[in-house]
């Protein structure tokens, strides 16, 4: 094997150029996550045009939300090897094509009335192809990121991709409630339903555009020009004990994001209009509101990692989801759009303390040679199976129980997880991330 650094190199890159290649990665997370999120907010016109006159057609759709996790694995793992072999900035490219054409395809698919059950099939199909190039993608940008990032500001820059990510779901979210509210339930079913997936025309063009414009980061530039890149990233990751159990902790540290990320802001407007008997608009809106709460909390919660550690931040945030997730899901079953929204809102602040920060724990985690590959099959397994299932999952358990409060025990559950896997983890905010 080639001689590469023995020690781990500080960050070079002036904070102007960081500022640029963080606002460039935004941008394509932003498409990225609009093309994924806009599924989810659309499960009930989806459920309407692919699954009629099905008992269980939002079931269904949120089952197709489902299985496209379960190939979140292997975009990691594929993408994480390239990414590893021939750079980060190839591959970002890469999954935005992906994702923006199939996001595009979903909206000019025939409905069912049109070629019956090969509509269904093909709306799956694509969904796969989204849940392929999203695995490619978090990992991908949040390395990237935060191999750019200025000494000491880690936290605060990968961050502001997690603001993008929340601005994304706002976005979908906004103009769901927009159209649904103008249009009305006839013509979004109707064909109004499909320009929000077409918006990821333009989006994907940007994001493209922007991506193809900046650099490779530092870190792989460096190991790649003293012959230190891995010929297999991810068979070195599993070589190494310290690298197996970064990926085990990788699997259960983001547990939260199953309550909060998929139940709070993905699944929340279903539930509310389906379970709380909210309008569309108003469960719309109520995560509106914990969009933007979200939002403005994040890069304080990334800042205060760089200063107190990833693991305070972490902890702290799931031992306060464990408090207040039951009382919160309270507030929003009361059907009282004004304590919906409080509730909503202050677990979004709460959350922010965890999607804030996991991230740059994670890449901190592993060194550049495998850091791809490695953090992003940890990371989207953990996704697959306790992320893009708990919408479906919640559905089940409400229907078979007659429960509303079943996101609430999911909230505590999964918050406690975390905080038993984020004690195992050795804290490196303070330290250069490590090349090999």
């Amino acid at each position: 094997m080639s001689t590469v650094a023995a020690q781990p190199l500080p960050n070079t890159v002036d904070p102007r150029t960081a500022r640029k290649v963080t606002l460039a990665g935004c941008v394509g997370i932003f498409a990225e996550l609009y093309d994924n999120g806009i599924f989810g907010f659309m499960a009930g016109s989806l459920a309407a045009v692919f699954f009629p006159g099905s008992d269980n057609a939002v079931q269904l759709v949120f089952l197709g939300y489902a299985v496209s996790f379960f190939f979140r694995p292997l975009g990691a793992v594929i993408c994480g090897h390239l990414g590893d072999r021939i750079g980060r900035q190839r591959m970002l490219v890469f999954v935005i094509l992906l994702i923006s054409a199939a996001t595009a395809a979903i909206g000019v698919l025939p409905s069912y009335a049109s070629i019956g059950v090969a509509a269904p099939a093909l709306l799956i199909l694509l969904r796969v192809a989204q849940g392929f190039s999203v695995g490619g993608e978090a990992s991908g940008a949040m390395s990237f990121l935060a191999e750019h990032a200025p000494a000491g500001k880690r936290g605060l820059y990968t961050s502001y991709a997690q603001i993008a990510s929340f601005l994304a779901l706002l976005t979908g979210t906004l103009v769901a409630a927009a159209m649904t509210s103008g249009l009305g339930s006839a013509r979004m079913e109707s064909w109004g339903w499909r320009i929000p997936f077409l918006l990821a025309v333009p989006l994907g063009i940007a994001g493209i555009y922007i991506r193809k414009r900046i650099s490779d980061t530092p870190n792989f530039t460096r190991l790649k020009e003293e012959d230190g890149l891995s010929k297999n990233p991810l068979k070195e990751a599993f070589a190494s004990a310290e690298h197996r159990r970064a990926m085990l902790l990788a699997l259960f540290i983001p547990l939260m994001n199953g309550s909060g990320y998929y139940v709070l802001f993905s699944y929340m407007p279903t539930f509310m209009s389906t379970e709380l008997h909210f309008g569309k608009v108003q469960g719309l809106l109520v995560t509106a509101s914990s969009l933007v709460a979200i939002c403005i909390a994040i890069p304080y919660m990334g800042r205060l990692s760089d200063r107190i550690g990833r693991k305070k931040v972490l902890a702290g945030s799931a031992v306060a989801m464990a408090v207040v997730g039951i009382p919160c899901y309270l507030l929003i079953g009361t059907g009282n759009v004004a304590l919906a929204v409080i509730g909503a809102c202050v677990m979004a602040v709460v959350f922010a303390g965890h999607t804030g920060v996991i991230h740059i724990l994670l890449v901190e985690l592993f060194p550049t040679r495998v850091r791809y590959s490695a953090y992003g099959l940890g990371y989207n397994v953990s996704s697959a199976l306790f992320g893009g299932t708990a919408p479906l999952l919640m559905t089940y358990l409400i229907d078979r129980t007659g429960n509303v409060n079943m996101p609430a025990f999911y909230a505590v559950v999964t918050a406690l997880g975390t905080l038993i896997a984020v004690s195992r983890v050795t804290d490196r905010a303070h330290l250069p991330l490590r090349d090999a």
